[in-house]
């Protein structure tokens, strides 16, 4: 596990202030505490041990969104994310976990118990939730489940449950599909439209399917002994993988940005592990990154839209894909082959997921930057808004439905297998 000394990030800051404007925590609650320079500031404080890591300064560092705008707008590109991430293993350490993210982080660390669990979520979410149309409304109030909030439904079966391990489709290539866990338990039609472009394109598909979860959900909360766990298993079988397929493509900005950055940052101090890390990255691309460049399915794409009477549709960069990857431009040039995008006129702000915490201890927060998203997002007129990445999906039609809205998110793999 990593371990950094704040005050070598902290005494780098020169208080330009030119993080803050895009600052997603700054810009709801205009507290320079809560600012980019303001963390850096309380984290070489606490580094040098004038702060004491009490509840209230507990609740200061749980309030950022890790949307990495600071580090894209800072001159120096200070990892003002990646201090927060680490600062809250401390905080995870002292105060611990609350027992319902234990349980879904343990959850996580075991596959089979995951599909069980899920396929019971399945039989009983109708006793919970008020079910409709593919989301669903909780009846009653308890951690991430405010009454207020839609939720996506939980699937009869998960996506890796639903086929076979390997998928020929007479290509000379085959990539491993890294699907994510909404995508295998809630938005299947992600990975039901990974396999159409595959067919369509001719790549075999093989699903991998003793994948643990990247371990996001973990790393942002703090609890670094299961990203450990699940970090090692990944990369020791993506190693494995590798040997036989040619790419591991993942339709989920934050899966990918997790498998691709941050589990390098997080063997910090431990290069072997790191190494290896850096060395399955290489082989990670998201969806659209790799069908845009490795593939003929632009080309397909453009003589289907040449039929077509397009619709007009908007596009959300995903902090994890465009910030952390530099991928932005891939999906556009593949959606735009058959549908008219209209950008938005403020394409730097995060959906405001922000992660488990976020999701459930400080929804309020949470439920503000998704707010503003979705008057940007209908502003544009659009039909519907796009963003590959499942927990930008659920936040933004949280956020439209809050503004009664009947928009709704789609990952651009799923408006691609539309018209296949």
């Amino acid at each position: 596990m990593q371990k950094y000394n704040f005050n070598t990030i902290s005494d780098m800051c020169v208080k330009c202030g030119k993080c803050k404007p895009n600052c997603t925590i700054f810009k709801i609650s205009g507290d320079e505490v809560r600012s980019p320079r303001g963390f850096l500031d309380l984290l070489g404080a606490y580094n040098r041990g004038e702060l004491e890591l009490d509840k209230n300064a507990k609740d200061i560092f749980e309030s950022c969104f890790l949307c990495t705008n600071c580090v894209s707008e800072c001159p120096n590109s200070l990892a003002t994310d990646t201090m927060i991430e680490n600062v809250r293993r401390d905080i995870a350490d002292k105060f611990g976990i609350a027992w319902f993210k234990r349980a879904f982080f343990w959850l996580l660390r075991h596959r089979k118990i995951m599909d069980m669990a899920a396929s019971m979520g399945y039989v009983f979410q109708s006793c919970g939730f008020k079910v409709a149309n593919g989301e669903m409304k909780p009846r009653f109030s308890i951690p991430m489940m405010k009454k207020e909030r839609l939720l996506p439904t939980a699937s009869k079966k998960s996506f890796m449950n639903s086929h076979p391990e390997f998928i020929d489709n007479g290509g000379s290539k085959t990539v491993g599909i890294f699907i994510g866990c909404m995508g295998n338990y809630a938005y299947t039609s992600i990975g039901e439209g990974l396999l159409k472009i595959c067919k369509a394109v001719k790549l075999n598909a093989h699903l991998m399917k003793e994948q643990s979860c990247c371990a996001a959900p973990a790393y942002f909360t703090g609890d670094f002994a299961t990203v450990e766990v699940l970090a090692k298993k990944n990369i020791a079988y993506f190693e494995e993988m590798l040997t036989s397929v040619d790419a591991i493509i993942v339709p989920e900005a934050t899966c990918s940005g997790m498998l691709k950055v941050d589990y390098e940052h997080f063997f910090a101090n431990d290069k072997q592990w790191q190494e290896r890390a850096k060395n399955v990255a290489k082989r990670i691309f998201l969806a659209t990154q790799y069908f845009e460049k490795e593939t003929n399915l632009g080309e397909i794409l453009a003589r289907i839209g040449a039929n077509l009477d397009k619709q007009t549709i908007t596009y959300h960069d995903p902090c994890h894909a465009k910030k952390m990857q530099g991928v932005w431009k891939e999906p556009r040039a593949l959606l735009s082959k058959i549908y008219n995008i209209k950008e938005m006129s403020d394409n730097v702000s995060c959906c405001g997921f922000g992660g488990v915490t976020m999701q459930s201890e400080k929804y309020h927060l949470s439920r503000a930057a998704g707010v503003s998203r979705a008057s940007s997002i209908i502003a544009t007129e659009a039909s519907s808004v796009s963003a590959e990445c499942s927990a930008c999906k659920m936040q933004l039609n949280n956020a439209l439905h809050l503004k009664a809205s009947d928009m709704r998110c789609l990952n651009p793999i799923e408006l691609i297998a539309k018209v296949l």
